[in-house]
């Protein structure tokens, strides 16, 4: 058991009917950092919760303090309060939607646009689906898709309007910011924007499959995304250089880590098909590496390419690169659909 598995364990234990709701609710504690200066550790929560007055707020965080404190002897505390929402969202239990997790490890692999062109060759099969842009620091979605940044919009319920393209509803923090500036952020709002993108959008009743583009790296993203979707199924994304395979594998086997199961490999920039030759200007093997040390297969090898439609990234079912994309999207929903 890890030390944010631990926390949680013991806040899961606090016993007062008076708080009691918002512990007993697996949901409940939905942000777990700890950030370390100077030798210090202090523990930062966000805690989901209902109606609370502000004297319950105050005898919840003194119970939290009392374990976060006194019980585990961390030095530090800062905790935070959300609404619970959990009907009207993508996460609503009534629904049937499977999670497909785009990974990589490491950033340059072209992960961004493999789950971007994943959602849409599911699309042209006939599946409803939305893409997330979890990769919070580095969000390319939006442009990959083909769109023009404009401001996120809000219906009569204060629910996020998802934006649309190639018929895919998405969401992503490059519709929060201003043109080219940085974000900044430490790790409660990163949970907070991924609370947003799950219980705050206006998502359609019938998607069916949502892509979660993921960013690289390991860290508080990732368990984030293992508390709120822990069913999620995942594909890991590679490039045939070594450097990309040996920060795959370790994506691979955080995948693993947090339960999530990896339904393949992807090598991305596979080769070059250029004047009748076949050349691999990245090496050669990295998706084989990565898909024997995690113990599944290579699902797909993208050859490297430009779109001819116009499109910055999206590929059209006339080019080769479109329809390889089209045979993984039946790989996975076959392999998904059968469990």
């Amino acid at each position: 058991m890890n030390e944010r598995d631990n926390i949680k364990k013991a806040l899961s234990e606090i016993i007062d009917p008076s708080i009691d709701q918002a512990f007993k609710d697996t949901d409940a504690i939905r942000y777990i950092g700890i950030e370390t200066e100077d030798d210090k550790k202090t523990i930062v929560l966000i805690v989901g919760i209902g109606k609370e007055d502000d004297k319950t707020k105050q005898k919840i965080k003194r119970s939290i303090a009392k374990v976060i404190k006194l019980d585990l002897g961390y030095q530090g505390l800062k905790v935070e309060f959300e609404p619970l929402k959990k009907k009207d969202s993508i996460l609503d239990e009534s629904k049937t939607i499977k999670y497909i997790g785009v990974a990589s490890g490491k950033g340059g692999v072209g992960k961004s646009t493999v789950a971007a062109n994943l959602a849409v060759a599911m699309h042209r099969i006939g599946k409803k689906v939305g893409i997330i842009d979890a990769d919070i620091y580095g969000s390319s979605i939006p442009t990959i898709m083909d769109m023009e940044i404009t401001s996120p919009k809000v219906d009569k319920e204060e629910k996020i309007i998802p934006f649309e393209s190639h018929d895919i509803q998405l969401i992503s923090t490059e519709f929060f910011l201003k043109k080219d500036q940085p974000l900044m952020w430490r790790g409660p709002m990163l949970g907070k924007m991924l609370n947003h993108f799950f219980y705050d959008v206006k998502w359609a009743d019938d998607i069916e499959y949502v892509i979660v583009d993921l960013p690289p790296g390991t860290g508080d993203v990732a368990m984030d995304i293992q508390k709120l979707i822990p069913e999620c199924e995942m594909i890991i994304v590679t490039t045939p250089h070594a450097s990309a395979s040996h920060i795959a594998v370790k994506a691979g086997f955080a995948a693993r880590e947090l339960k999530h199961n990896i339904l393949g490999v992807v090598e991305n920039m596979a080769y070059l098909n250029h004047a009748g030759e076949t050349l691999n200007i990245f090496g050669e093997g990295g998706g084989k590496t990565v898909a024997d040390k995690l113990n599944t297969d290579v699902l797909q090898r993208i050859p490297i390419g430009q779109p001819k439609s116009g499109h910055h990234s999206i590929f059209d079912m006339s080019e080769e690169i479109g329809v390889t994309y089209l045979g993984l999207a039946n790989q996975l929903l076959k392999a998904i659909e059968q469990k």
